[in-house]
């Protein structure tokens, strides 16, 4: 099937659980991940850190996030492996192209994500309206900036 954008790689990997000091003890302490910086959004609900391995268009990042109330959506601490983010070297025409072929994407649109990129999320479940989704499994996608554009796609 031919498509009008790419897929370039893995952008990240985002990680919930009850306690990010847990979280950071294993990524950055004992397994050696940079810590970059913190985000926290009260809309999103989420305490996070921003930890990474790799340099340049082979760095991948990988988010310890906690929620900032148990009790409140979404959820970011349910299920620990919360979302796998995928780079695009084109956002808009990606989100158009599969919404077209009926994937579903969570509410929220194309938006500024805590790196900094513009993102959007792909729903895990879809619906009569749109059949296709994650599969249980969140999935985002996140515009890429020239540099990584250059440097996964040869």
């Amino acid at each position: 099937m031919n498509k009008p954008f790419k897929i370039l790689g893995i952008q990240q990997v985002a990680i919930g659980g009850a306690d990010k000091d847990r979280l950071r003890k294993l990524w950055v302490d004992l397994l050696g991940f940079e810590y970059k910086s913190t985000f926290v959004s009260e809309r999103e609900n989420v305490d996070e850190d921003i930890c990474a391995i790799g340099h340049g268009a082979h760095e991948i990042e990988v988010d310890l996030m906690q929620p900032l109330d148990v009790d409140k959506k979404p959820a970011v601490h349910q299920t620990p492996l919360n979302h796998i983010g995928l780079w695009v070297d084109d956002l808009p025409i990606a989100v158009e192209w599969l919404s077209e072929q009926g994937l579903r994407f969570a509410p929220g649109g194309i938006r500024k994500g805590a790196a900094g990129y513009d993102i959007t999320f792909v729903h895990p479940k879809g619906n009569e309206e749109f059949p296709f989704c994650g599969e249980g499994v969140l999935i985002e996608l996140v515009q890429a900036p020239p540099a990584i554009i250059a440097g996964l796609s040869t």
